[in-house]
């Protein structure tokens, strides 16, 4: 794909005459998207980690904030770092964001989104709810304190952008329609949100399972 979108590049700069990229006929290989998702033992090893860090000055305050915001809304990394205060809308417990990667879309605010919200300090002449070090900037870096915090919580193959596939994982396991989850993720495509549905089917093995077990016993499959 590399090759062909510098072929196609050096024809649009008129470097090569037009139709000619030698990548155009070869079949390219399918993209297999990998989802990590993080197991209750994982989560609780996560919290642990920035609990601590949080408490021993470890990590700065908005560094903490933006990961738990992350866990908890599963929005994208960039909707949390250029968050700001005027977007939060208290009243209705929700984030309004003006523009994200599908347009403007509305967040709802879990208890959990809500208490790190409260805890985060506003600071005077700063709009960022994720501020900086820089007077009046937001975080930019938050990919190497990322990295520290998760080879301490022994989660090292866990990227930023797992903490959203996460945050769906737990919807479906928990028996949300796949509806629900994509209206939460403000997914455009139904087919996005279809990565989920092999989790969504646990709690109806589970329900599958009570049922077989209940008909069983009245039928005298058990005693």
């Amino acid at each position: 794909m590399l090759l062909s979108k510098m072929f196609n590049l050096a024809e649009l700069w008129g470097l090569r005459p037009d139709n000619t990229n030698p990548c155009r006929h070869i079949e390219k290989y399918a993209e297999r998207k990998i989802e990590r998702y993080l197991s209750l033992e994982e989560m609780a090893r996560l919290g642990s980690v920035l609990s601590e860090a949080e408490g021993h000055n470890g990590e700065s305050v908005p560094v903490i904030a933006a990961i738990r915001l992350l866990a908890f809304t599963g929005c994208r990394r960039d909707e949390i770092l250029t968050l700001q205060w005027e977007h939060v809308d208290r009243e209705r417990l929700c984030l309004r964001l003006p523009d994200s990667k599908t347009g403007a879309k509305t967040v709802h605010l879990n208890a959990a989104a809500l208490e790190v919200l409260e805890s985060i300090p506003k600071r005077e002449g700063n709009p960022w709810v994720i501020p900086g070090s820089k007077a009046g900037s937001h975080l930019v870096n938050i990919e190497k304190p990322w990295r520290r915090l998760r080879e301490k919580a022994g989660i090292a193959d866990v990227r930023l952008h797992d903490l959203r596939h996460n945050f769906a994982s737990v919807g479906a396991a928990a028996g949300l329609g796949l509806p629900i989850l994509g209206a939460l993720l403000t997914h455009k495509d139904a087919a996005t949100t279809q990565r989920y549905a092999h989790l969504a089917a646990d709690p109806l093995k589970a329900a599958n399972e009570v049922i077989g077990q209940k008909m069983a016993k009245a039928m005298g499959g058990t005693k």
